[in-house]
């Protein structure tokens, strides 16, 4: 029986099921240790076990299905060297960056184009699904029949591959098994070893807390890779755990851990200063369970509630006209770089993906078009109808089990039923349905960052690599999260042949022990782990929201201090898991003291990310730059301007190939 049936069948909460070993301490070695059991983290343990390192991947939750890639995956990015491609890695690169106008990561681009295909075709070889073998879709115009791959959002440029990828996390958890690598699950990492115990050194392993048994682990390595996810708003904005945690687009355990803890062990960090608008899909629909024209359901006909369609238009608002060009860029020079890695488009709209009437708000108050909308799947033909409802639905894990699998066991049938459009934003509406849009608080923000790294994809702590979308800012998408973590692996195998192991600083294991596990030692605690969480959430919300000076950005930093030393010394842990929540709140002061410092580093508005102050100073050309923050070992915060592109300064080559060929640890 479940949770819930326990309690209405006897009344009582059940006793806590595993056995509790607060004072059991786990060391454990390795060459390699990865944090993070997603798609980036499982891919760097296989790559460096392939490469003859000894590996651990430490995780959060259970590997085999972890991550928000954990589901699966129905769409592949950055394949751009597959044989059908028009697209080179060299424009994969630069129209990145020059649609994000440089707020986002060109060298791991470029890695991604370079290595993307080999990721996926490594994959295939490992049981993953990525051609229509069975000749299902034989003559669509999304299949190439020669290699029997399937494209979306561009069938001219051939570079964004759709695939069979639900089985995507057993297959990785059964190839790590296959190379030896140690797997601990229900591991949350909480700090990093460092050379001497000091900030600003090497990296030299990490330390955790089972979220079950309350063991502490002591894992140490010649080297590490961070491969924990980004937690955006989820917990550090907005919180509200009976809501967003049936959010299919996040993950309540994904609170950018990585960051935090790169934070104190003295690693820049970059991107951290900007702020959007948060869309949490718990206060709407299930993403993608409402009809719309865009994403998964790009090229679906759109038709009012009298059947009258709504046209599709180009990336420029033009009408379209023909099927083909709905999956094609406006202009025959371009490609279109597709959704979900990332990209929030600041430029060239030519770019992205086609849409519908721009003037459809206009046409609805002036009753030429009639609410609601629906999605006429049924206007399609039959083979890409599948392709949309048993492709790219059934394979990607937020999909598969909450649409495809509930709809079709309801009744549902795309041949022929129509899905509603909610009716939630007329300005947007094939977004608003897609993602899920409701009546997000305003003041819940989206919030951003990472590491700073170079052409090894190693931070600015020797011996450690960041990969995936989280630690490794300005890049994310299911295929270049693999593919950085393949990247990544085979980069800390190197740089573990080439470094002795370090024995860890006892002083620094002993003080975080007192530290991760003084809420269960204290006796007179009265505050949970929610209680804190919520406290956090308020002040961001107040101090570090769309009315920043300095004045104000300083009174949060002294709300947050105020809130560790006080309320902060009155916690409880009831039980492991409880008591991992609690760290993962501390987590979220020290991401909260870091997005202010970025506030207060950057002087001048800047509307790229999203950023005001009302005392905003300087012109804004003067700070359209990355501005890395860095805690120093004595506690303070640096900061200094750098260029969107220093992955092509010196000591850098001013070649993406040439940097590429000289960093890649090519075999």
């Amino acid at each position: 029986m479940n949770f819930h049936e326990y309690v209405a069948k006897t009344g009582r909460v059940p006793a806590w099921p595993y056995e509790i070993r607060y004072n059991t301490e786990t060391e454990l070695s390795c060459d390699v240790l990865v944090v993070g059991g997603g798609v980036a983290g499982c891919r760097a343990a296989i790559e460096a076990a392939k490469h003859g390192a000894s590996v651990i991947l430490a995780d959060r939750g259970v590997a085999k299905r972890s991550g928000r890639g954990g589901a699966g995956v129905d769409h592949w990015h950055g394949a751009v060297l597959n044989p059908c491609s028009k697209v080179t890695p060299e424009q994969y690169s630069e129209v990145a960056m020059d649609m994000a106008k440089g707020w986002t990561n060109g060298q791991a681009r470029y890695i991604v184009g370079k290595e993307g295909w080999e990721t996926l075709l490594e994959l295939e070889q490992m049981g993953v699904k990525i051609r229509d073998t069975d000749d299902t879709y034989k003559g669509s115009m999304f299949r190439d029949d020669e290699t029997k791959l399937l494209f979306a959002y561009d069938v001219e440029n051939k570079h964004c591959l759709r695939i069979w990828g639900n089985n995507i996390k057993p297959v990785l958890d059964r190839e790590m098994r296959k190379l030896g690598v140690t797997i601990i699950n229900h591991c949350c990492v909480t700090a990093y070893l460092t050379e001497d115990g000091r900030r600003g050194t090497r990296v030299i392993g990490a330390m955790g807390v089972n979220s079950r048994t309350g063991e502490f682990y002591v894992l140490t390595a010649k080297a590490v890779v961070v491969a924990v996810g980004n937690g955006s708003s989820i917990r550090q904005y907005g919180f509200a755990p009976e809501i967003t945690q049936c959010s299919s687009m996040g993950d309540l355990s994904n609170i950018s851990m990585c960051n935090a803890m790169g934070w104190q062990a003295g690693a820049e960090l970059i991107g951290c200063d900007e702020l959007g608008r948060a869309v949490m899909s718990g206060f709407g629909y299930a993403p993608y369970s409402m009809g719309n024209a865009d994403n998964t359901y790009q090229g679906t006909p759109l038709v009012d509630a009298n059947g009258v369609r709504i046209q599709p238009v180009d990336q420029l608002g033009r009408p379209i006209d023909s099927y083909h060009d709905i999956f094609a860029s406006c202009d025959p020079d371009k490609f279109v770089i597709g959704h979900g890695i990332g990209l929030d488009v600041k430029a060239h709209r030519e770019y992205t993906i086609t849409g519908i009437d721009r003037n459809i708000r206009e046409k609805v108050m002036k009753g030429e078009l009639t609410l609601p909308f629906y999605a006429d799947l049924t206007q399609l033909s039959e083979k890409d109808r599948s392709i949309i409802w048993d492709v790219m639905l059934a394979e990607e894990g937020k999909c598969r089990v909450p649409i495809y699998e509930n709809f079709t066991a309801a009744g549902f049938d795309p041949a022929k039923d129509m899905l509603q459009v909610a009716l939630g934003d007329l300005e947007n509406v094939t977004r608003a349905s897609w993602i899920g849009v409701g009546s997000t608080p305003p003041n819940w923000r989206t919030t951003s960052g990472g590491h700073k790294v170079d052409w090894r994809m190693q931070t600015t702590l020797p011996g450690l690599f960041a990969a995936g979308e989280g630690p490794n800012y300005g890049h994310g998408c299911h295929g270049e999260s693999q593919t950085t973590g393949r990247y990544c692996g085979r980069q800390a195998a190197a740089y573990a042949r080439e470094h002795f192991a370090v024995v860890p600083n006892r002083e620094q294991i002993e003080a975080e022990k007192k530290r991760c596990f003084a809420a269960v030692n204290r006796t007179n605690g009265v505050i949970g782990w929610k209680e804190l969480n919520y406290a956090i959430c308020r002040i961001m919300q107040d101090y570090n929201g769309d009315y920043r000076t300095e004045s104000v950005l300083n009174l949060g930093e002294d709300r947050l201090t105020s809130l560790l030393e006080n309320e902060g010394q009155q916690t409880y842990a009831a039980n492991p898991h409880e008591l991992c929540r609690l760290l993962e709140d501390y987590a979220l002061l020290d991401m909260g003291y870091l997005y202010i410092e970025a506030a207060k580093a950057r002087k001048c508005n800047t509307p790229d990310i999203n950023f005001t102050r009302i005392d905003s100073e300087g012109e804004e050309k003067d700070w359209h730059c990355w501005l890395p923050l860095k805690k120093e070992e004595d506690g303070t915060v640096t900061s200094y301007k750098l260029d969107h592109r220093y992955y092509l300064d010196a000591p850098f080559e001013k070649d993406l190939e040439a940097n590429y060929q000289k960093y890649a640890e090519l075999d």
